[in-house]
């Protein structure tokens, strides 16, 4: 802001001198070219009767007072040349810049080239010089008056000191207005900057961060924006490593769960085995022991299943991508549950829907998703499952009549670890989020006003 006032300062004063000059330098151009019309009408008064060749028997002592009395009245010195330009009379008492005895050739030929018989020479000093002819009252040439003129002899029509002091005095005011201004503005700015500043040192990754109150839509409101969408942001980011983090240690704990589970089954269940081959019991106590080994055997065979789901979710393999009709792979999963006469699987589909997808992964995810709703109907009901692809998404959504998922624990439900089951894993869908999330698309409980669930997938269309 400073800046801009003196540099204005600086530009206004350079434009307005020179235009004082360029009005000054016309003021004195046009009054010499008026004293020099009445000079010229003044002489061409005592020479209208004379023919040329009288000229010189004209010039006397009278004639040269009238000269000097025309001189004294208009302020000037005024020299007289014959039309050979020959100097014949002279006001100037003393020599000076402008004293020349004779008028150049040039200088003549210029003149009656001229329409009006006029010549002004302009000096580099700044000094004028007119000359012009005589002329009688037959349009002859009489003789030659030169009229020197220098401006600095005379007031300016303008005085530039004086406006460039009331303008200097206008612009000091300006200054110190926008000093005092600019003091409590960049207070203003630096202020809020600061508070920015501080607030942006104290994010901490940890920890929940406050975001900036700005009601104002300045510049400082688009910085607080941008702090407060960072920190959005930073939430988010916060949440998916937190979310990851969960993940990996599950997945960790899992592949150890399923290798510790895993290693001592085998052996469990030969050692079960063989131990009703060896062991010489009576008959009545023979159907004791095949329950017995019957019991054992299917818990081992549970713990080798649990073990089996455990390593499933810990190491899914790499998808082999291709393109896929979803229709064709939901078509299919159906078909493994017609055996459930209590269950009505209602599949409406709207066409080809093409996604880029690994076959059997997404098979396990629609498995997993048919025997849940299954589950939470229980005896009877019906499940809904529709595709529609818009806007390259394609949307699968399976919707049942079941139990429901309570509001407090729908956040948690594809969160490894948590199921509402007494005989489950908890790791159904979490696997199939992780399924959807490495195919590029996502899933979510869709908010019902009737009773059941609703899931809906969204995956890139190919």
């Amino acid at each position: 802001m400073i800046a801009m006032v003196v540099v204005s300062l600086v530009a206004i004063g350079i434009t307005t001198v020179y235009f004082f000059k360029l009005q000054n330098d016309e003021y004195h151009l046009k009054r010499i070219q008026r004293k020099e019309k009445t000079v010229n009408l003044s002489l061409a008064y005592f020479l209208s009767n004379l023919q040329p060749e009288e000229v010189n028997d004209f010039i006397s002592r009278d004639f040269d007072l009238k000269v000097h009395e025309i001189a004294e009245v208009n302020s000037l010195n005024i020299y007289i040349f014959n039309t050979k330009g020959e100097e014949l009379i002279s006001t100037d008492p003393a020599d000076s810049v402008f004293r020349n005895k004779h008028i150049d050739p040039f200088l003549i030929h210029k003149m009656s080239s001229s329409n009006d018989s006029v010549y002004v020479e302009k000096k580099e000093n700044g000094y004028i010089n007119s000359y012009s002819f005589v002329k009688n009252k037959m349009g002859e040439n009489m003789v030659i008056i030169n009229i020197p003129y220098d401006p600095l002899k005379y007031k300016s029509k303008t005085e530039v000191s004086s406006f460039l002091k009331r303008l200097l005095e206008v612009f000091l005011i300006l200054f110190i207005g926008a000093l005092i201004i600019a003091y409590f503005l960049s207070r203003y700015i630096t202020k809020s900057i600061e508070e920015v500043r501080k607030k942006i040192e104290g994010v901490q990754i940890n920890e929940a961060n406050e975001k900036l109150i700005w009601k104002k839509k300045d510049e400082i409101g688009v910085l607080v924006s941008a702090y407060n969408n960072m920190i959005d942001k930073l939430e988010i980011s916060k949440k998916k490593l937190a979310q990851n983090e969960r993940q990996s240690a599950w997945r960790e704990m899992a592949k150890q769960i399923a290798h510790e589970i895993k290693n001592p089954l085998t052996p469990m269940k030969l050692s079960v085995q063989h131990l009703s081959r060896v062991l010489k019991v009576e008959k009545e106590e023979e159907n004791q022991l095949k329950e017995f080994e019957g019991k054992m055997i299917q818990q081992i065979d549970l713990l080798s299943e649990i073990a089996d789901e455990f390593s499933n979710f810990a190491e899914l393999p790499k998808a082999k991508m291709k393109s896929l009709d979803i229709c064709n792979i939901i078509e299919k999963t159906i078909g493994l549950y017609n055996h459930h006469n209590h269950i009505s699987i209602v599949f409406k589909n709207k066409g080809v829907s093409l996604v880029n997808g690994d076959e059997n992964q997404l098979t396990r995810v629609f498995n997993n998703l048919l025997k849940n709703s299954i589950q939470a109907i229980g005896k009877k009901g019906t499940i809904n499952i529709e595709v529609d692809t818009k806007n390259d998404i394609t949307s699968i959504t399976i919707n049942d009549d079941g139990e429901g998922v309570p509001d407090d624990i729908k956040d948690k439900i594809f969160e490894p670890k948590f199921t509402t089951k007494s005989s489950g894993k908890g790791l159904g869908l979490p696997m199939v989020a992780q399924i959807i999330s490495n195919h590029n698309g996502n899933i979510l409980l869709v908010q019902k006003e009737t009773r059941g669930a609703c899931f809906k997938i969204s995956l890139p269309a190919h």
